[in-house]
């Protein structure tokens, strides 16, 4: 952590960018998920906490409101950059000069004053290091993913990162005044990957909601979801080759061969309907089922709301995680909330927070037979998963909103007290210099 070399004045307010996606979106779509979960608590918990927060994403709804108050001092500013609709997240860069412009109008208009800008994923990062230089406050970013990383674990051409983010990434992990990590394997790739200095890095990882979040009888969840009894297996996330479902559908298929009434939930895609990418990921998923004769124990139902994934947690016997690349995977959090054990890929965030023996298993990268083999230990053994529930569930009670929402709020006070020693050096300096 960083030291403050002067005290600061009180940290009022925070100038948030999640300029290719809102924090209000819907969920389960091609760009909506954990960022989007992350930016939206973090932002209620400043909020709550006395500090106001201005989230500025790019209006993708012409009928929008310019702003959009979400909780007692956090709002949502929608501001145009480029056609006011939904397009590939990798075109929003092209309109980002229109985009700080119009923040720097915004921000003129309402005579907003800011103590810090946090940006969210690369582009936003872009914004923020023009946004410094009017502002004359500190950034913090934090990527949520990373090109080089993700690009060395993909698994279709389409899912590749492009030259413009890898260049762009890297100047922004440069320049940045501060760096979060969501855990010590991103921190690492941002070393090794992007010469990251690690002394301008913190690791704070992502939280999860507890109020939503938590224990509820698996009978009763079962039955308010309408699904049957026997081992049951989910799935919770986007529908793309890089989470890695047909490793799950090939472990499934290893393990009905002793349990024949397993049954699978795969949660999540049905956002972006006219997603061409989606479309092709889920007729290659279902032509896996039908080949492994798992149709009738495979359902494939579209992303939920997150009061309603509590009870699809609480319903299942495990999470499955076997993702090719994840810098943290957030819907372990929620399972481990809901006591429900993870079995999940050795791989990225999820190797720091699932704990192998005590709240589930880790297994190599799409070795099926190795999933197989950490469920059968678990489906076969009520006791074992009697404990691993419980561990799982205080687990996740380290990673609440509050707790995240206080380390963070701690890094800004120690950059927002770096700022103001050094403003007031250069004061010092120029005014010694009209003395002279």
């Amino acid at each position: 952590m960083i030291k403050p070399t002067v005290a600061a004045p009180a940290l009022r307010r925070v100038a948030m960018l999640s300029v290719h996606s809102s924090p209000l979106a819907t969920l389960g779509g091609q760009v909506t998920g954990g960022m989007n979960v992350y930016v939206r608590e973090l932002s209620r918990q400043l909020s709550r906490h006395g500090i106001a927060v201005d989230v500025y994403t790019r209006r993708q709804d012409p009928d929008l409101p310019e702003v959009l108050e979400f909780d007692q001092q956090a709002r949502v500013v929608h501001l145009n950059a480029g056609p006011p609709v939904p397009y590939p997240k990798h075109e929003v860069f092209g309109h980002m000069p229109e985009f700080v412009s119009h923040v720097q109008s915004f921000i003129a208009k309402e005579g907003l004053q800011y103590d810090c800008i946090h940006s969210h994923y690369w582009v936003s990062g872009w914004v923020a290091l023009r946004l410094r230089q009017s502002l004359q406050v500190p950034v913090v970013h934090m990527s949520h993913t990373l090109g080089y990383p993700k690009n060395s674990a993909v698994q279709q051409a389409w899912e590749r990162e492009p030259p413009t983010r890898l260049q762009v990434e890297y100047e922004v992990l440069k320049h940045s005044d501060h760096l979060i990590a969501e855990s010590q394997a991103s921190k690492d790739h941002m070393v090794q990957d992007y010469g990251v200095d690690p002394a301008r890095i913190e690791i704070i990882p992502c939280g999860v909601e507890t109020s939503i979040f938590h224990p509820h009888d698996r009978q009763q969840a079962r039955r308010r979801l309408g699904l049957p009894g026997g081992p049951l297996l989910l799935f919770i996330g986007r529908l793309q080759p890089l989470k890695g479902i047909d490793t799950l559908l090939k472990c499934a298929y290893d393990v009905r061969q002793r349990h024949d009434d397993l049954q699978v939930l795969i949660v999540g895609g049905g956002v972006d309907t006219d997603d061409p990418h989606e479309r092709q990921e889920r007729e290659r998923l279902h032509a896996l089922m039908r080949e492994l004769g798992l149709t009738g124990h495979v359902r494939f139902i579209d992303a939920q709301p997150q009061e309603q994934l509590a009870y699809y947690y609480a319903a299942a016997d495990l999470l499955m995680m076997p993702s090719h690349y994840e810098s943290f995977g957030m819907v372990v959090l929620e399972a481990m909330a809901c006591g429900t054990p993870v079995v999940a890929s050795h791989v990225g965030g999820l190797a720091s927070t699932v704990l192998p023996g005590q709240t589930g298993f880790l297994a190599p990268v799409g070795d099926e037979q190795a999933f197989a083999r950490s469920v059968e230990q678990l489906i076969g053994a009520p006791e074992l998963w009697q404990s691993m529930s419980e561990a799982a569930y205080l687990r996740a009670q380290a990673y609440t909103w509050p707790r995240i929402m206080k380390r963070t709020l701690q890094l800004y006070r120690e950059l927002q007290g770096q700022n103001t020693a050094r403003q007031g050096s250069s004061a010092a300096m120029a005014a010694s210099g009209l003395a002279r």
